[in-house]
């Protein structure tokens, strides 16, 4: 993972209640016209609680629950609880997104930043067997239509995977991604990392696939990120 050089180029952080782009920063809900900030103007991007203090409910020596409110950047109150467990060959993440007292859409998931190349400079490969991707239109977001996946480089959402994408530096380590998400997103255009993230939904899903958060029925994701040692 890279280091940080802004507040969205860092490790692996969490996504909610909403994970990539938000048109405009615009939605609608029950009848109301909502506006988020813009933090990648035009458009609002990667939820609320990325750059969030969190709170540490619980720690163990390889398990950690945190969790942080939504914040005022957000319309509705809720929280999000962040689960994470460390075994010797993987870590295993889960997000709840929680509503308080009024039903919102959601999506969520986590970002994390690959480095192209390790110590020795093995370079990194993506295997990925997805079905189809998300058109981008003319705003570089999701129009709501499904193609054939294209050649990269990619800033694109991918659904209907066949299993779980597979990052490998040859002859050093394997990194694999599975996750109960159904879409990943890829961002390989930087030449010093790569982003395979698992996300519930596309870039604009309050719009395109919302989910439905109600006190009591929060929305749930979990991934695994598993790794072996190549010879």
């Amino acid at each position: 993972m890279t280091a940080a050089d802004g507040p969205l180029d860092w490790g692996c952080y969490p996504m909610a209640p909403f994970a990539g782009r938000i048109r405009n920063g615009r939605f609608r809900y029950a009848g109301r016209e909502h506006q988020l900030t813009r933090n990648l103007p035009p458009h609002a991007i990667h939820g609320t609680v990325y750059d969030q203090p969190w709170k540490v409910e619980h720690a163990e020596r390889t398990d950690a629950v945190l969790v942080t409110e939504l914040g005022h950047d957000w319309p509705f109150a809720g929280r999000v609880i962040h689960r994470v467990r460390v075994r010797d060959d993987a870590v295993e993440l889960r997000l709840e997104v929680w509503a308080d007292d009024e039903s919102f859409p959601a999506s969520c998931g986590w970002h994390p930043w690959w480095r192209r190349r390790l110590g020795r400079g093995e370079a990194l490969a993506l295997d990925l067997d997805a079905g189809a991707m998300w058109a981008r239109d003319d705003d570089g977001i999701p129009s709501g239509d499904l193609e054939p996946p294209s050649e990269g480089p990619w800033d694109d959402c991918f659904t209907d995977l066949a299993g779980p994408p597979v990052l490998r530096w040859e002859g050093a380590i394997e990194v694999t991604v599975e996750s109960t998400c159904m879409d990943v997103v890829v961002f390989d255009e930087p030449s010093h990392a790569m982003c395979v993230e698992p996300q519930t939904g596309p870039p604009d899903a309050l719009r395109l696939t919302p989910v439905v958060v109600e006190p009591g029925l929060p929305l749930v994701a979990e991934a695994t990120f598993s790794w072996k040692v190549l010879a």
